[in-house]
């Protein structure tokens, strides 16, 4: 199959465009950081401030499948959690990990979603809140907006933005990571143990290629909503699976492992970061657009090797046999592991513990050296005896 078959349904793997777009403006209060840190709105010069948004993408369109096949709009409570932990995971790679404020926004088309979906949603929101709660994260919903823009939308969007404050001096930027490093990753499958069922590990990442590679053409036939007009005949809806179809190599059907809500690794985080392992860690990244060549754009020189990642989930594994080329894979998916830190050999360890005793798997899954005569990143994927170069 084709080498972009992300790109042939619409959506850039690199985002080379956009990287290009904002690379002459400001990168904030600490340049390279995962996330722009700005100047505290309240004028401590001790403390920095940082607004994200993002939201859960394409994933919508598949819970909307769910919801048009069987009327059950529960699945778009995982939806608001993806929403969410996609703003909140990525605030927690520059130090914030609570006091957050979050407004989260709301798209639809009112000819096809209705007040039921919106409900499911925002108990989604708040069901996720409260669980983070009950981990020590103070997070607040501010509120939002529900917007009727079926010229725009053809099903629905749910969109987030949170802000938080916090001390400069906590914000790592990926200066301190260096040759010898290890790269420890976070699984993002099986049950942590403040989530309420097993995890496929899909995340929010990759979802336009992952439903056309897996669900059959009837979607097409039936939902043609579901899809833009603007992505090639051939590349829409694609794969042999209905949504209650069994996924290979689970007790569960396609519909669950394509609408696992994300993962949020906050409380993993917060141990973490309250332990005195925390001087030993010199990076956290986020596996998210980019899946596990994200890497690439953080630190200066750096060469990161993965060689010992977990074994394949059997999302990704049903994905891989519906013909998309492995390299591109790992550049789409997070591919077993959605959070990685880089540190110290000798915090691997006690970092691989903690994670553990919230249920989540951990191992170290690679290493970094240095990348000679380049200020430039590179990465390389070692896996199944094959070896993906990524510059």
């Amino acid at each position: 199959m084709s080498r972009n078959e992300y790109l042939d349904r619409g959506v850039s793997p690199t985002k080379d465009d956009v990287h290009r777009a904002i690379a002459k403006h400001s990168a904030g209060e600490v340049p390279g950081a995962f996330c722009k840190v700005v100047a505290d709105p309240a004028g401590d010069p001790n403390m920095v401030a940082v607004m994200h948004a993002d939201g859960a993408g394409t994933k919508s369109s598949v819970a909307y499948l769910s919801y048009a096949e069987t009327g059950d709009a529960s699945a778009f409570r995982g939806i608001a959690q993806d929403s969410l932990v996609m703003n909140t995971d990525d605030l927690l790679c520059v130090g914030a990990t609570s006091g957050f404020l979050v407004s989260n926004t709301i798209g639809r088309n009112a000819h096809r979603v209705r007040g039921d979906v919106i409900s499911a949603l925002i108990d989604g929101y708040e069901s996720c809140a409260a669980m983070l709660r009950s981990y020590g994260v103070a997070i607040e919903l501010t509120g939002g907006e529900t917007a009727d823009v079926g010229d725009l939308v053809r099903t629905v969007i749910a969109d987030s933005t949170v802000f938080a404050r916090l001390p400069r001096a906590l914000v790592p930027d990926f200066s301190r990571v260096r040759a010898g490093d290890v790269i420890i990753g976070l699984s993002s499958t099986g049950k942590a143990v403040y989530e309420l069922d097993e995890n496929s590990g899909i995340g929010s990442n990759g979802l336009t290629l992952a439903r056309h590679a897996l669900l059959a053409h009837v979607y097409a036939e039936r939902f043609p909503e579901s899809f833009s007009e603007t992505i090639p005949a051939n590349k829409v809806y694609g794969g042999r699976f209905l949504l209650q179809d069994a996924l290979p190599g689970t007790s569960r059907n396609v519909a669950w492992g394509l609408l696992s809500p994300t993962r949020t690794y906050l409380p993993v985080a917060r141990a973490i970061f309250a332990s005195p392992l925390v001087d030993a860690v010199t990076g956290i990244l986020h596996c998210s657009g980019g899946g596990q060549t994200k890497c690439r754009g953080f630190g200066l020189g750096l060469h990161y090797v993965k060689d010992a990642l977990f074994p394949t989930p059997p999302l990704f594994e049903a994905i891989l046999e519906s013909g998309i080329e492995p390299k591109q894979m790992y550049q789409v998916f997070n591919m077993g592991h959605r959070m990685e830190l880089y540190a110290r050999p000798s915090a691997a360890a006690g970092i691989v513990e903690i994670a553990r005793s919230f249920g989540i798997e951990a191992r170290v899954v690679g290493h970094i050296e240095a990348n000679p005569g380049s200020p430039a990143n590179r990465v390389t994927i070692a896996v199944n005896g094959q070896s993906y170069e990524y510059t």
